[in-house]
């Protein structure tokens, strides 16, 4: 089974319309013929938090959104990509839940990674941790076992309450190798055509080291997941914000990776007006990746950056993106920002608010992203033009929630029509279908305040045009009659 290099679309479970069902039928009704690539549907499974990303299993649907049924209707006519956690799941699982009531005499201990199997003495040591990647204060939590009263600490990467919501799984144990081809498997039962590992540079942990995408043992957990992957018909999609070189080093290895370096090199390319670091960046990126603009979490900052752009014009961009109503996500461990102390995770925010809601720009960002090389996937609130959503940070005091809005149907309806989203469904259409994207790429030379960018297959050519000081966008094309049409975006 190959990716179809055709536009995709990413959607919570009920953010269209409220549940799968509905989903089904926004698609039929609005998107017909719109996301040939596939639908990536965020965690549709039961969870405990972080908006499904603490699933208590991958075996059920949460009733709520729907059912198995549902998932395999929108598959007959979209390859559907599901998303798997195989770094942690939830503490409301009933695996960790077995744990928490028999403790080490629980037949799933050995899922997890409790401390002595990181410090023989079960202590932690704080020259180790001060060198990981840390994605909240510590990186482990502890509970009571029930049966005993004794407490065990185990490994948990994530999660913003102590203790965490989401447990991390021992990917040396054979029973979690078990358990993720059961998952998998299951997967593949119904029909899921490409799995998002989600987390997955955080699987192996080892003690002198970042804990994060350490090498070689990273490559022989992909190595094996890949392998079974395969034998059940499924494409997988390492997720994994690093440093660029490492998502060079995953490409290399023969994985599709994430772009998720190009948001931001588009976003600073409109707001100063200069192609210059784009350019130098779309010479060097490999072709084998899914492109972005805007998702659940927000614009990736650092690591993703580090040694791409410099701190001064970094925070020139991120301070313009706060002006205009973004908030940020900051890293946690001094090791890992930089030593003048920047520490911008990711800029959260929707991408056409952050352009000012300025059509062209965001018309312009959009023809950028689909005429880089890879599987472009447009997030659901940037298919419908979406603005911060400033209310639902408020009530929750979740600042990803900006860009996290669940549409009504009156909504969908109303929002459709906008011109700006007409024109980006027109944008889609041409990239879906046009056969020049199954070609050679070239990076034309242009001035500074443009872009030029070719798509070449046999007979068939486009370019895309953009002038940076006005972004107006034109797309110079051979049509079926061998003329040349100029498509004004």
């Amino acid at each position: 089974m190959a990716v179809k290099n055709q536009v995709q679309l990413i959607t919570y479970p009920d953010s269209l319309g409220g549940d799968l069902k509905t989903l089904n039928q926004v698609l039929t009704t609005y998107f017909p013929n719109t996301f040939k690539g596939g639908i990536h549907i965020l965690p549709p499974f039961p969870s405990s938090g972080d908006r499904g990303f603490a699933p208590l299993t991958y075996f059920e649907i949460e009733p709520k959104f729907g059912t198995w049924e549902d998932i395999r209707k929108i598959g007959e006519k979209h390859d559907v990509l599901l998303d798997l956690m195989v770094n942690h799941i939830s503490r409301q699982s009933v695996f960790f839940k077995d744990f928490l009531k028999n403790g080490r005499k629980s037949k799933y201990s050995n899922l997890f990674l409790t401390l002595d199997k990181i410090w023989s003495d079960s202590k932690p040591v704080q020259e180790d941790i001060s060198k990981m990647f840390l994605r909240r204060t510590t990186p482990y939590s502890t509970f009571t076992i029930e049966s005993t009263g004794q407490q065990e600490t185990v490994w948990t990467t994530f999660g913003k309450e102590t203790p965490s919501e989401q447990i991390d799984l021992d990917i040396n144990a054979p029973e979690v190798k078990q358990l993720l081809t059961d998952f998998l498997t299951n997967f593949s039962k119904q029909n899921v055509k490409i799995v998002r590992l989600d987390a997955v540079g955080y699987v192996v942990k080892k003690i002198g080291t970042s804990c994060f995408f350490v090498e070689p043992e990273i490559y022989k957990f992909l190595d094996w997941v890949t392998e079974l992957a395969t034998s059940l018909g499924i494409e997988l999609l390492p997720e994994v914000h690093a440093h660029y070189t490492t998502q060079f080093k995953l490409a290399k290895h023969g994985n599709w990776i994430y772009d998720f370096i190009l948001p931001y090199m588009i976003l600073e390319t409109l707001i100063n007006k200069s192609s210059n670091r784009l350019y130098s960046y779309l010479k060097v990126r490999p072709h084998k990746q899914f492109t972005m603009l805007d998702c659940h979490d927000g614009i990736p900052v650092k690591p993703d950056l580090d040694d791409l752009v410099e701190t001064k014009a970094a925070q020139k961009i991120v301070d313009v993106c706060v002006e205009r109503g973004s908030n940020l996500s900051l890293i946690y461990s001094d090791a890992h920002k930089n030593k003048d102390g920047f520490d911008v995770h990711q800029i959260r925010c929707s991408y056409y608010s952050v352009l000012n809601c300025d059509d062209d720009a965001y018309l312009a960002a959009r023809a950028i992203q689909f005429f880089a090389p890879g599987i472009p996937q447009v997030y659901y609130v940037g298919l419908l033009a979406g603005k911060n959503d400033d209310e639902m940070v408020r009530l929750t005091g979740e600042g990803r929630e900006i860009n996290r809005h669940n549409f009504t149907i009156s909504e969908i309806e109303k929002e459709v029509q906008k011109p700006v989203v007409q024109r980006l469904l027109k944008l889609i259409d041409f990239r879906n279908d046009y056969s020049a994207f199954n070609g050679e790429f070239i990076i034309e030379n242009a001035k500074d305040n443009e872009i030029k960018l070719t798509w070449k297959n046999e007979d068939k050519y486009c370019t895309l045009n953009i002038d940076l000081d006005t972004y107006k966008s034109v797309i110079e094309y051979i049509d079926e009659n061998k003329n040349v049409v100029l498509y004004n975006i």
